[in-house]
């Protein structure tokens, strides 16, 4: 799918980051194109008989999907991203409009090494280190402890996961006549946390869509084209990474102002 015109805002410059873990976390590598995050096909829960083309009506709710994200501003999120270490989970939010996200990291069946706070842009990331986090990132962060570096377009499947992410909002929808021709595919229905929703493919890159997708993303969509689940697959990872939507309540994310 196309990308936003718009350009992310950097975020504020920290201290340099040193070789912590979880700063490189997940290690899982994965391929990132110029133009977008290289994901292939996630298999992904939800009933299914045999994948189909998507009818007008279908392609229509698929093309307004990113669109409906940026409609809306922003979306509460959880991110969880596979590692051979145990996963990491992203609670928090993402400002579709300014294009930044921000939560609270916690490992999943690893060591406390990994957990603290997280901003992130398009271009790079902050990170705030802790011992001890709280279950959602506080509303006013704090000024001091945070470290500043470049979003990683290679071997992150954190900074991938995040670049994905960021990549589900759009400030026009899709051609909507182009996806069905370009790959996009009905996989079949599922409920997510009480909405009826309809899974579909996204297209390839081979297509022509200009995402810079070399495979395909699996979207979680509703009757109104509301996004509820998004999987998507990193390189050398047997488990994709899923951005689930609307998990708890959406905060606005603060400009975070760190000190050198």
């Amino acid at each position: 799918m196309p990308k936003p015109r718009e350009v992310p805002p950097r975020a504020p410059a920290g201290r340099r980051v040193p070789r912590a873990r979880w700063l490189i976390a997940g290690g899982c590598v994965v391929a990132v194109a110029a133009a977008g995050v290289i994901v292939v096909a996630a298999s992904g829960s939800g009933s299914s008989t045999k994948a189909r083309v998507l009818t007008s009506e279908e392609a229509n709710r698929l093309a307004i999907t990113r669109f409906r994200n940026y409609e809306t501003g922003g979306r509460a999120v959880t991110i969880t991203v596979p590692g051979t270490a145990g996963d990491l989970v992203i609670t928090g939010s993402v400002d579709y409009r300014a294009k930044l996200g921000y939560g609270v990291v916690h490992g999943t069946g690893r060591d406390t090494s990994s957990d603290g706070l997280i901003e992130w842009t398009a271009t790079s990331v902050l990170v705030d280190p802790m011992p001890s986090v709280p279950a959602t990132a506080p509303a006013a962060p704090p000024n001091t402890g945070w470290y500043s570096r470049q979003l990683q377009q290679t071997g992150s499947s954190l900074d991938s996961s995040l670049a994905i992410a960021l990549n589900l909002g759009s400030d026009r929808p899709d051609n909507a006549q182009l996806l069905p021709q370009n790959g996009a595919m009905w996989v079949g229905q599922d409920n997510v946390a009480g909405h009826q929703v309809t899974v579909m493919t996204g297209p390839t890159a081979q297509s022509g869509s200009g995402s810079g997708l070399t495979g395909t993303v699996r979207y979680w969509v509703g009757q109104d084209g509301t996004m509820y689940r998004v999987q998507a697959a990193v390189a050398s990872s047997t488990q994709p990474a899923v951005i689930e939507f609307d998990t708890q309540k959406y905060a606005p994310v603060p400009a975070i102002t760190a000190s050198q």
